[in-house]
C-alpha cells in the first residue's frame, strides 16, 4: 500500500513519465562521475610504466581512437540492435575494460583495455544521442542537451576530485575499480526505464525498418545528400574536440612535470574547472535556444583558445588554477553545443547512420587532441603543445562563426513566413 501511494505521489508520476530524467539524464551522469574519476589518474598511470609523453598521449586518446574505429559501425548496428540493447552492450563493455585496466601490466595493456572501452562509449552514445534526438523538441533541444552537459560537467567536477583523492591514499589503480563501480548503476537506469519509454518515430512505423541489404544503400545516399554540412561543420567539430579533449592530458602532465604538483592537487584542480563549467551550462542552453547555436560555439572556444594560450605563462598551482578555470569557463559556454548541432543536422530517416559519422568525425579530434599533446610536447616542449591546442580552438571558432549558417529554427519566423 505504501508503495503504491509513493508511486501515486504527483511528482514520482512526473518523474516516471519524463522521457529523458530517468532513462536519459541519470545514466549519462553515473557514466561521467566515473569517467572523471579517472581524468587526474591516467596520464599518471600511462607515464607510471616508464614511457615517453609519445605513449602518454596515446594511452590517454586510446579510448577515443575505439570509438573513432567504431562510431560507424555502431550507427548502423543501432538500427538492428534498438537503442536499449544498444546502451545495454556498450555499458558493459565499459564497466568490463575499467575493471580490466586496473590490473594491466603493461602500457600496451593500457592501451588494448581503452581501445575497446571506446567501442563501447560509441555504442552507448550514439545510441543515447539518437534517444534524446527523438524525444527532446525541437524548440527545447538546446536547452536538453546543456543540461545533459551540465550532467557531464558535475561527472568531471565530483568525479576528478574523488580521483585524485583515491590515487593519492591508495595508489593509481584503485580509481579504476571506484570507477567501474560508480558506472554500474547507469546499467539498471536503462533496464528499467529505456524500453517503457522508447517510441518508433512515425515515419520509421509507416516505412518499416529496412532490410539488412538496404542499410548500405541508405547510408551512402545520406552521405552524399548531407555532404555539403559535414565537410565544414566536421571540420568545426574536429578542431573543437581537440581541445576539449587536448586539455585532459596537458593539464596535469604540466602541473606533474613543469610545475612539480602531486595527483591530489591534479584532481582538486581539475574539479574547480569543473566546478566553473558546471555553472556555465543554463546560460549555454538558453543562448542556444534564444539568440542562436552560433552565440554559444563562437564566444566558446575564443574563450578556450585564451585560457590555454596563458598555460605555458603559469608558475605554480593558482596560476594554472585560474587558466583552467578559464578554460572550462569556456567549455561550459557550449555545453551540449555539438549535441545539439548533430540532431539539427541528422535528417529523420537515416538519423543514426548520421550520428554515427557526426561521432566519426567528433572523435578524429578527440583523438587528435592527446596524440598532439604527446608528439608536440616529445618534439619540442608541454608549452607549444598548449599553444597547438589553443590554435586549434581558435580555429573551431572561426569555421563555425564563418563557414556555417545558423541552425535555430524560430518557430515565429516560419509561421509569418508561410502566410
Amino acid at each position: 500500500m505504501t508503495k503504491n501511494r509513493l508511486r501515486d505521489h504527483p511528482w514520482i508520476r512526473a518523474l516516471l513519465r519524463d522521457p529523458l530524467v530517468l532513462p536519459f539524464y541519470l545514466p549519462s551522469l553515473a557514466i561521467h562521475l566515473g569517467h572523471g574519476l579517472l581524468s587526474p589518474v591516467l596520464p599518471l598511470y600511462a607515464e607510471s610504466f616508464g614511457v615517453s609523453y609519445a605513449w602518454v598521449g596515446a594511452a590517454t586518446s586510446a579510448e577515443a581512437l575505439g570509438m573513432l574505429l567504431t562510431d560507424l559501425p555502431c550507427g548502423l548496428l543501432l538500427r538492428r540492435l534498438g537503442q536499449k540493447r544498444a546502451m545495454l552492450a556498450g555499458l558493459v563493455l565499459l564497466i568490463v575494460t575499467r575493471i580490466a585496466m586496473s590490473w594491466a601490466g603493461s602500457i600496451y595493456e593500457v592501451f588494448g583495455y581503452r581501445l575497446f572501452s571506446g567501442f563501447g562509449m560509441a555504442l552507448f552514445s550514439v545510441a543515447r544521442h539518437d534517444y534524446i534526438s527523438e524525444h527532446a523538441s525541437v524548440a527545447t533541444r538546446g536547452r536538453a542537451m546543456a543540461l545533459f552537459g551540465g550532467m557531464m560537467r558535475v561527472g568531471m567536477f565530483v568525479g576528478p576530485l574523488a580521483g585524485g583523492f583515491i590515487a593519492g591514499g591508495m595508489g593509481l589503480r584503485v580509481p579504476f575499480l571506484v570507477s567501474a563501480l560508480v558506472t554500474f548503476p547507469a546499467t539498471l537506469f536503462v533496464i528499467w526505464f529505456v524500453a517503457g519509454q522508447k517510441a518508433q518515430p512515425a515515419k520509421a512505423q509507416q516505412a518499416g525498418h529496412p532490410h539488412p541489404a538496404e542499410t548500405g544503400s541508405l547510408f551512402w545516399r545520406m552521405l552524399r545528400e548531407q555532404s555539403g554540412v559535414l565537410v565544414p561543420a566536421g571540420l568545426g567539430q574536429i578542431f573543437a574536440q581537440m581541445i576539449r579533449s587536448g586539455r585532459n592530458t596537458i593539464i596535469p602532465l604540466y602541473a606533474a612535470n613543469v610545475l612539480g604538483l602531486d595527483v591530489a592537487e591534479v584532481g582538486l584542480m581539475l574539479g574547480i574547472a569543473a566546478a566553473v563549467e558546471m555553472v556555465m551550462f543554463l546560460p549555454a542552453g538558453w543562448l542556444m535556444d534564444t539568440l542562436g547555436r552560433k552565440f554559444s560555439v563562437v564566444p566558446s572556444f575564443t574563450i578556450q583558445a585564451v585560457g590555454m594560450a596563458l598555460v605555458p605563462l603559469t608558475s605554480g598551482f593558482s596560476g594554472l588554477v585560474a587558466c583552467t578555470s578559464v578554460i572550462g569557463a569556456g567549455n561550459g559556454l557550449s555545453s551540449g553545443a555539438m549535441l545539439t548541432l548533430g540532431s539539427d543536422y541528422a535528417p529523420d530517416d537515416a538519423r543514426g547512420e548520421f550520428l554515427g559519422v557526426w561521432r566519426l568525425i567528433g572523435d578524429v579530434g578527440g583523438t587528435g587532441g592527446p596524440a598532439v599533446v604527446g608528439i608536440v610536447g616529445d618534439l619540442l616542449a608541454l608549452p607549444a603543445a598548449a599553444l597547438t591546442l589553443a590554435t586549434s580552438s581558435l580555429l573551431a571558432a572561426l569555421v563555425f562563426g564563418l563557414l556555417l549558417p545558423e541552425t535555430l529554427q524560430r518557430e515565429p519566423v516560419r509561421a509569418a513566413s508561410s502566410n
